[in-house]
């Protein structure tokens, strides 16, 4: 006899009001069904603004549906004991001026779980976290990672059957990516169900089940196998030189049969809409992922266009040896900690400078010092000619600035903090109406022109974020995660403006944890435990990682490259 399930949704709809006034409502959810056996991993999928996080406000019953069922642990979610439940929203609800052990404990007496009543619940959060050496450590002033493995243990402290957690690995690096879903799978252990919603269709391709929610609706259920499925014949692969690959992969998005298309290992990948290979004899059929999958489920015929943010940038040149960006030398310590140690790069006009490394490492410490938000120890930065030190607002007025926390204004809408941007960055009158216009056509933005910001969808904060930082067509444009949650077509479009931003001129230093994206970029530097590691085009990188082993990809390269590190580190100590 099958279990009863511990989630059973049945025909859950619901609306809330438009964001802004005379606005339709918004379909949020649309006669959505589900079921969730014990022992199960559900990963939930979807573009921005499809409906996850309210499906997954629902199941912890923290809104109710306009109609539908919704019956948790056997019950009707309105009688729910919520200390059944774990939930981990999407920002984590972690209290920043509490230490570790101060959030630990505080969840875990929430959810009727006295700390001093379970001793051995605690250590094991500690020691699967990784957390023990930082138990008073205020959780603000934790990395990135250590803040996700933290938020993962509040949620789930009191060893909760139904676990519920929103966008987990967000803005993490592939191994604190894979630590966290080995925490999660530890921490849940035998009998307990997960729902883990995710933007990363690698993770998803590791659940049980897949459900991918679009406009409210959902558009597949089932295997993760069934959703690659959805691409099946529609996939080829073909060898790609090192010479020119940005370019032929922009090409390649604008062909109009083409869906999507990466860079992935030594060649490029595309789902072709027609199911036939693009024009030449050197595409080869290959079996489809989860992420092209989607792609193809969720095709709406459009043709990626020339990116209307690039034309409006001026065609800059620079000479033989000039450096957009330049970092000599750079350090910054606090105490005893060293956060960077003697960072050194150059970055040419028009060229896309990746720099890579686990949370915590030192590239956000790097990049800040560079965006001149923090003063370096020792060393110097120069940005569009300006040193940083003694030119600081000069070099400041050259540059475009994404920060990885969305830093607008919560309380205005999209057109005003645009209309602010606009004026810090010296554009008034028609110019200023003219490159706003230009921003929320390019980036979709129009039907959110008038919302409150703070309302925003996570996914539509991020183009905001990028629209503004690219409003004065700067000389050089400085991009911290800048696809950090959102959905893969999103991404693609993404790289499509920054990509032709950079063939205009404009150099580029991004950072970012996904691997496929550092393909674009013309050269990478590996930072890890402060220090550089690994410099040099994506396929020396992978070189220099095949000998320790194979390094098909640029992930397989940064994993082994920081597990080679860490494990020199420690012989060493």
């Amino acid at each position: 006899m099958a279990e009863a399930p511990l989630l059973r949704l049945e025909n859950v709809s619901k609306r809330f009001k438009g964001g802004r006034r005379g606005a339709p409502p918004v379909q949020a959810l649309d006669e959505v069904s589900l079921t969730l056996a014990p022992g199960r991993l559900l990963g939930l999928v979807g573009p921005d603004a499809g409906g996850k996080t309210t499906l997954m406000r629902i199941m912890a019953g923290l809104v109710e549906p306009d109609s539908g069922t919704v019956e948790v642990l056997g019950g009707p979610v309105a009688t729910l004991d919520r200390g059944l439940v774990g939930y981990m929203p999407q920002s984590g609800a972690l209290y920043a001026e509490l230490s570790v052990r101060q959030n630990l404990e505080l969840y875990a007496r929430l959810r009727g779980v006295e700390p001093r009543d379970s001793p051995e619940r605690m250590d094991q959060l500690y020691r699967l976290t990784g957390l023990g050496a930082f138990r008073d450590r205020p959780s603000g002033k934790l990395s990135g990672g250590m803040r996700q493995k933290l938020a993962v243990a509040c949620a789930v402290v009191a060893a909760p059957p139904l676990i519920l957690l929103d966008e987990p690995s967000v803005g993490v690096d592939p191994v604190s990516r894979l630590e966290i879903w080995q925490l999660a799978q530890e921490l849940a252990g035998p009998g307990r169900s997960v729902v883990w919603t995710t933007s990363i269709l690698e993770d998803a391709e590791r659940c049980d089940e897949v459900l991918l929610l679009h406009d409210g609706q959902v558009r597949y259920a089932g295997p993760p196998a069934g959703l690659a499925q959805r691409a099946s014949g529609k996939v080829y692969f073909a060898p790609l030189s090192d010479a020119g690959r940005r370019q032929t992969l922009q090409a390649t998005l604008e062909l109009p049969g083409v869906i999507t298309a990466n860079i992935v290992g030594a060649g490029l990948r595309v789902v072709s809409r027609t199911g036939a290979a693009p024009a030449g004899d050197h595409w080869q059929p290959v079996p489809a992922t989860a992420e092209e999958g989607f792609a193809a489920t969720l095709d709406d015929g459009a043709v990626l266009t020339p990116s209307a943010l690039a034309e409006a940038f001026p065609l800059r040149t620079g000479g033989e040896n000039s450096a957009a960006i330049a970092a000599v030398g750079l350090t910054r310590r606090y105490g005893d900690f060293t956060a960077a140690q003697d960072i050194s790069f150059t970055v040419a006009p028009g060229e896309i400078f990746g720099l890579l490394g686990p949370n915590g490492a030192g590239k956000s410490t790097t990049f800040r010092m560079l965006c001149g938000l923090l003063a370096p120890s020792s060393g110097r930065g120069t940005v569009a000619g300006r040193d940083l030190l003694t030119a600081r607002a000069e070099a400041r007025e050259a540059m475009g600035y994404m920060p990885q926390k969305f830093s607008l204004y919560g309380d205005l809408t999209v057109a005003a903090n645009l209309k602010f941007v606009a004026g810090a960055y010296g554009l008034a009158g028609s110019a200023a109406s003219a490159a706003i216009e230009r921003v929320v056509g390019a980036l979709g933005l129009e039907p959110y022109f008038a919302t409150g910001t703070g309302l925003l969808p996570l996914g539509i904060k991020q183009r905001l974020a990028l629209g503004a930082a690219v409003l004065h067509t700067p000389p050089v444009l400085f991009l911290d995660e800048p696809t950090s949650g959102v959905d893969p077509l999103i991404r693609r479009e993404f790289w499509h403006h920054i990509n032709a931003i950079a063939a205009r001129g404009t150099a580029v230093l991004v950072t970012t944890h996904f691997m496929d994206e550092a393909e674009n970029c013309d050269r990478l530097l590996l930072v890890n435990q402060s220090e550089a590691i690994a410099h040099g085009t994506p396929a020396e990188l992978k070189r220099h990682a095949r000998q320790g082993g194979a390094a098909a990809t640029l992930e397989d390269a940064f994993i082994a490259l920081i597990m080679a590190q860490r494990a020199s580190a420690g012989a060493a100590a």
